[in-house]
């Protein structure tokens, strides 16, 4: 996107603002309606649902960002242009206004219509959807959007509110109030005090104090756009790796799908910060950038996904099913599907809450190598998340130092990972070692860890910790609904032993299927399923492979 003091017609890249050849105006005429706008009509207003997509056949339409002092010209569309970015997806909020200039003729299509479209046309679809990503990926690059965060590097309030929009796509402006000069101008224009924060400036006049992810959410109307009283033909809970290939594959073969998922897209598997042995990525991909790629193709297809909303219950005992959600509400849906995953275990540490957020991690993304760089970290662990977490962190970071409990890396690491660690200076890997206290006030600045082997103590001055040890399954919520393992896995298909289905009633003539619960048509993929190889890999394979079994339930 450009700003007014470039050359704004011409000079835009190509990709991001392509010109539409007249045979395909043509088709997308057939699609839309024609119709007249007139000079300076308002077409789409900023901090609205998008509902409209428009083709410019003749004239010009601005894109702006209105603020509350002042108008910024972000872009142009004229004759053979369109409008819309990823909200259009969604139907979420606009953040941006659209205003024609001149008078002239539009195609206007619903949203409805557009992704019927981009299903349809392969052509088209590959138009507009690259447009789509690369104006949302400008928009972020710009913080142009409809967020500003006031906060302090040293705020878990902040770093989880920086994650949450980051996760989500969603661009917004950074304020540090121990580093902006003008931050106090800033807090007596909204009338807050340095120590609330963090603080959230929603649409240039709401202002929230240390938000919820879901009171942002609600915020930045992330759901607005989602009918929840219609019953499903399946409902997705969680949207990791699993969840997401499942969605793409259902709302492609023509199932409605909902995702309810607690914070954002990608799951664990979003907080890795490269992923090298991914089938077609040889120069690897970012856990993040796949769950971004895997939630705009879900979008497309048209899967329905509530942001910022957890399951805190599933009625397995009526049809058809209901899940609660943590905000009272609850979806309905003829089948289930179960991709909630696992967390990183917590340390065994008495004040470990207080450092969460404040020098203790459980994920390694740009957004936490910022607050350490140049500093020593510790990431503690041993498996491939916990090496990809230090290759990551040793471009930055004076020094990683790699804590495990075990003698060696060999059976829980990828080799090359353990090659990259023995190679980079940077690295140390203590083995037979774990942290045994974590010292500080507000944020933690000091680290005890024990040499197992030698019984040994030693202090350090690292005000940085990342855990990746080990996984708890998410399955606290399901509240005996479904047959566990003894790790609280969730048993599915063979796994489930006669005794398991006469204790639960399973009531019908077959088996339960491959990736199928002990309550028929309520599957379980990914991370969360005993016996899951726990690879992203394996969860994208029992995501895609699970929608057969969908549809087969849905004929029965």
């Amino acid at each position: 996107m450009t700003d007014t003091s470039a050359p704004i017609p011409g000079e835009q890249p190509d990709r991001m603002f392509p010109k539409l050849t007249p045979e395909q105006v043509a088709r997308v005429a057939l699609q839309g309606e024609i119709r007249s706008v007139e000079a300076g009509e308002v077409l789409v207003e900023a901090g609205k649902q998008t509902t409209r997509f428009y083709v410019v056949k003749t004239g010009q339409i601005d894109v702006v960002r209105v603020s509350c002092d002042a108008e910024e010209l972000v872009a142009i569309a004229r004759a053979g242009q369109f409008t819309g970015e990823l909200n259009l997806l969604s139907g979420r909020q606009s953040l941006v206004q659209l205003r024609a200039s001149e008078p002239g003729e539009v195609i206007q299509m619903a949203r409805e219509q557009l992704l019927g479209l981009v299903q349809a046309d392969s052509e088209l679809s590959e138009v507009f959807m690259r447009a789509f990503i690369l104006r949302r990926m400008e928009l972020i690059a710009r913080g142009i959007g409809d967020v500003a965060l006031v906060g302090s590097s040293n705020s878990a309030g902040t770093l989880r509110i920086r994650e949450f929009l980051t996760r989500n796509g969603h661009p917004y402006t950074s304020i540090d109030v121990e580093r902006d000069p003008d931050v106090q101008e800033l807090l007596d224009r909204f009338q807050v005090h340095v120590e609330e924060v963090p603080i959230v400036i929603c649409h240039g006049v709401n202002v929230l104090r240390n938000p919820s992810n879901q009171q942002l959410a609600e915020c930045l109307g992330f759901n607005d756009a989602i009918d929840r009283s219609q019953v499903r033909d399946l409902v997705i809970i969680g949207a990791g790796p699993a969840g997401l290939a499942a969605a793409v594959y259902a709302a492609s073969e023509g199932i409605d799908v909902l995702v309810v998922e607690g914070n954002g897209p990608g799951g664990q598997a979003g907080s890795s910060s490269r992923i090298e042995n991914y089938l077609g990525f040889p120069n690897g991909i970012s856990g993040q950038e796949l769950a971004a790629r895997a939630y705009t193709q879900a979008q497309k297809f048209g899967a329905r996904i509530l942001i910022a909303k957890s399951a805190t219950r599933l009625h397995c005992d009526r049809k058809p099913y209901s899940v609660n959600i943590d905000d009272g509400s609850q979806v309905q849906a003829h089948t289930v599907i179960i991709a909630t995953g696992a967390q990183y275990r917590r340390l065994p540490l008495e004040n470990l809450a207080q450092f969460e957020g404040a020098g203790v991690y459980y994920g390694a993304t740009f957004v936490e190598a910022q607050l350490c760089s140049g500093e020593e970290v510790i990431v503690v662990g041993g498996g491939n998340s916990a090496g990809q977490a230090a290759v990551f962190l040793a471009r930055t970071a004076r020094r990683v130092h790699v804590l495990i409990r075990s003698a060696g890396l060999k059976e829980t690491m990828s080799q090359y990972l353990i090659r990259r660690m023995e190679d980079h200076p940077g690295i140390v890997v203590r083995t037979r070692s774990e942290i045994v206290a974590l010292e500080g006030s507000d944020h933690l600045d000091h680290v005890r860890w024990r040499d197992n082997q030698s019984g040994e103590i030693e202090v350090h001055p690292i005000s940085h910790v990342f855990v990746m040890m080990g996984a708890n399954p998410c399955t606290g919520w399901l509240d005996s609904c479904l047959v566990l393992d003894d790790s609280g896995y969730i048993k599915t298909g063979p796994d489930l032993s006669q005794d398991n289905l006469s204790t639960a009633q399973w009531p019908l003539a077959r088996g339960p299927y491959f990736l199928e619960t002990s309550v028929p048509a309520v599957f379980a993929v990914g991370d969360v399923r005993s016996g899951n190889l726990r690879r992203v890999a394996a969860a994208v394979g029992e995501g895609s492979n699970v929608v057969s079994f969908v549809h087969r339930v849905l004929s029965e």
